[in-house]
């Protein structure tokens, strides 16, 4: 089986697992589909989409979802055994809708979620504000970063490190000519 076909088989996987559970959580708190796509924004047919597995929702989406369900991101992936291994560029993607910030979640436990993260040169993300309690530390592994918080901008270089309370909108910039690659740890409280 070639590279592609691999991922792209896992992608299909993941999917069907967000969908599921999904369906799950949401159903757990006696909310509607439609009554939820409603309180998160998104249109009802994507929701529907999802839950069938039949669409990998965006990075932005899964954040409303896991927002909206007051649930860690993390939560709506597949579940881990006792070892987990990761490995580079082989686990589940979630993309911004124009592909300039990928991350990978890695791990999730009580409390706080790992994940890996790629931003494009030249490129900027816009994150909308999280749930209440969340924390985001993100370490700047490879290249350069501007973090915007609170119409404060703080300049990251490699293996610099920033910790801002993520219950408001936050934007990622990267003005460089190469890839920034980034680990991110988020807590919930």
């Amino acid at each position: 089986m070639d590279t592609t076909t691999e991922f792209q088989g896992k992608e299909e996987e993941v999917g069907k697992q967000i969908g599921i559970n999904l369906r799950q959580f949401r159903t757990a708190k006696g909310i509607t589909i439609e009554a939820f796509a409603k309180q998160i924004g998104v249109s009802k047919l994507t929701l529907i989409k999802i839950e069938q597995g039949e669409a990998n929702p965006t990075l932005s989406v899964m954040w409303k979802i896991a927002d909206g369900l007051h649930i860690p991101i993390a939560a709506l992936l597949s579940g881990e055994s006792d070892v987990s291994i990761i490995r580079k560029q082989a686990g589940m993607q979630l993309k911004s809708s124009d592909d300039a910030f990928v991350v990978e979640p890695l791990f999730r436990s009580n409390g706080f979620e790992l994940y890996r993260g790629y931003l494009q040169p030249n490129r900027s993300y816009t994150s909308e504000a999280h749930q209440a309690g969340v924390t985001e530390f993100v370490t700047v592994m490879s290249g350069q970063l501007t973090v915007e918080v609170n119409q404060e901008q703080y300049d990251l270089v490699e293996e610099e490190c920033i910790r801002f309370k993520a219950d408001r909108q936050h934007t990622y910039s990267n003005s460089s000519e190469s890839m920034a690659i980034l680990h991110f740890v988020i807590t919930y409280h």
